[in-house]
């Protein structure tokens, strides 16, 4: 079983990820033959998230949804992160009352 810590960094790596798909949208809406990508996230049976990149469904410029994947990305990156660091100070203060 996949610790806490190694579940949220899966949502670590799928935020970034997903911050990476969505600003390539942005920067490529002019470029004449770009297709948009997605990412499609599946949940792990133990815990945590796997991605895969994709061609978008939707080729049309989508410069707000894109702009809104970024801001989701970064907010989902940030509660991963709270979640890392939790984990981190329940195992030392563990470690400190065995000790």
């Amino acid at each position: 079983m996949p610790s806490i810590s190694s579940i949220a960094l899966s949502g670590m790596n799928a935020a970034q990820a997903q911050m990476e798909v969505a600003a390539g949208n942005v920067a490529n809406a002019q470029t004449e033959g770009y297709q948009r990508r997605a990412l499609q996230q599946s949940p792990q049976p133990d815990g945590g998230v796997s991605t895969q990149v994709v061609v978008a469904a939707r080729q049309e410029p989508a410069l707000a949804a894109d702009m809104v994947a970024q801001l989701q990305a970064k907010n989902a990156f940030l509660a991963n992160l709270a979640v890392f660091k939790t984990g981190n100070a329940m195992a030392g203060a563990l470690l400190d009352k065995k000790a």
